[in-house]
């Protein structure tokens, strides 16, 4: 996705109040939903151990969780759109087609390419939406000023402080720094075991038991300061009175409305 990143950003648009909604319409479409969420859920775990590794810096942690998920996007977009899904996303954003795959393109262009700056800007949060329904599961991305929850679990960088602190405390500030990411990484750890909870797989469980979970996340900084934040959603179970064959855009939902409401209060969502 980096080649066109310089030309593709700032396009708030195609995100603004919108989810995608993919189809399950059978037993493979479901294992490649769960194969993706149990990606995302491994990738939250390589970071609690990175983490946990006083030898390993944060950012060197947020570039291997962000390069795994983002083979999850790129995965979905081929799924989605194709090969030339760069080129599908960056015509639809010069107006050049308007038309569902290119709408497609560029949400999911759009959403990964904010995401993978994250770790680069202060006071954006990213906080993605993932619901599963009984034939479809919906991701929402959205963006949002601030770099916190009420909720949320926070730890310090020092790789990214930038003041100039006395020798008396710098010892105890790197020992507080990496206690504190020490407890993101147990939270990390305990966090991701939600998501294999929220998405078990088809051949393991009943439908009964897969048809509805979700999780919101939430992560940004301020400066030096990172915070962490990830639990479950309830899907509402009236949404969708229509099933769909193929992907497509559709409202953010009643789930986001409440999310925001909880979570995302004191910011404003930029989407």
């Amino acid at each position: 996705m980096d080649g066109e990143q310089d030309r593709f950003h700032g396009d708030t648009r195609v995100l603004h109040q919108q989810a995608v909604r993919i189809p399950l319409p059978d037993r493979e479409a479901e294992r490649v939903f769960h194969e993706n969420m149990m990606n995302v859920a491994a990738a939250r775990e390589r970071k609690a151990a990175l983490f946990a590794d006083s030898d390993v810096s944060v950012l060197d942690a947020y570039e291997a969780e962000r390069d795994r998920i983002a083979e999850t996007f790129q995965r979905r977009l081929r799924r989605t759109v194709g090969e030339n899904y760069e080129e599908v996303a960056m015509a639809y954003h010069r107006g050049e087609r308007d038309d569902r795959i290119g709408a497609l393109a560029a949400y999911y262009f759009e959403g990964a390419w904010r995401a993978q700056q994250q770790v680069t800007i202060t006071d954006m949060l990213y906080s993605p939406l993932i619901l599963r329904y009984p034939d479809s599961f919906t991701l929402n991305m959205r963006f949002a000023s601030g770099y916190t929850t009420a909720e949320s679990v926070r730890y310090e960088s020092p790789a990214h402080c930038s003041e100039d602190l006395d020798d008396e405390y710098t010892e105890t500030y790197y020992e507080e720094s990496l206690y504190s990411q020490k407890q993101a990484a147990d939270y990390l750890s305990e966090t991701a075991e939600i998501i294999r909870e929220e998405f078990p797989g088809p051949d393991e469980t009943s439908f009964e038991e897969r048809k509805y979970g979700g999780v919101v996340s939430a992560g940004g900084r301020r400066g030096s300061v990172f915070s962490e934040l990830l639990e479950r959603v309830e899907p509402d179970p009236d949404r969708f009175s229509e099933s769909i064959d193929e992907p497509t855009l559709v409202e953010a939902g009643p789930e986001a409305t409440r999310t925001e409401r909880k979570l995302l209060r004191d910011c404003e969502i930029v989407h």
